[in-house]
């Protein structure tokens, strides 16, 4: 009888788990070239966001999907970009590495960049951060991930 108990126990117990929701995940289509909106709603929302879900004992999956504007802020040598001349950037690159590291390091976040946008801004994958993965295009990276069910979230 003892043994009957603790099997069945064993049994809710993976039923029960089975049922548990599962992590959320989040694909992001991130466009933007504004550094404020690149601030708040991706370096801080993604922590913020993450944070919460940890409190809560989850964890949050994130792939970021890079095209559009956004190419500016992931790039380590930006001497030899197209972007050598914008000031902003220049003065706020090592914060924004630190960052990104920060997310890619400690939250797990997954950061893709398009390839096909790349070849016609003329960025060379030599000068990415280390922790960007080269993707075709975005398009197919955003329809992969929405496939495996990660939420669509576009940060313009």
């Amino acid at each position: 009888m003892f043994y009957l108990k603790r099997i069945l126990a064993l049994f809710f117990l993976i039923v029960t788990l089975s049922f548990a929701e599962d992590n959320p995940k989040a694909v992001i289509n991130l466009t933007t070239g504004d550094i404020e909106k690149f601030k708040m709603y991706l370096l801080n929302g993604l922590v913020n966001s993450a944070e919460y879900y940890k409190n809560n004992l989850k964890e949050l999956k994130v792939v970021v999907v890079i095209h559009g504007d956004a190419y500016k802020f992931f790039i380590k040598d930006l001497q030899n970009s197209p972007y050598k001349d914008d000031r902003i950037l220049l003065q706020n690159q090592k914060e924004l590495e630190a960052r990104l590291e920060n997310l890619s390091k400690n939250y797990g976040v997954r950061f893709q960049m398009c390839a096909q946008g790349m070849k016609s801004k003329k960025i060379d994958s030599k000068t990415l951060y280390p922790f960007v993965e080269l993707i075709e295009n975005a398009f197919i990276g955003l329809v992969d991930w929405q496939n495996r069910g990660y939420a669509y979230v576009h940060i313009q």
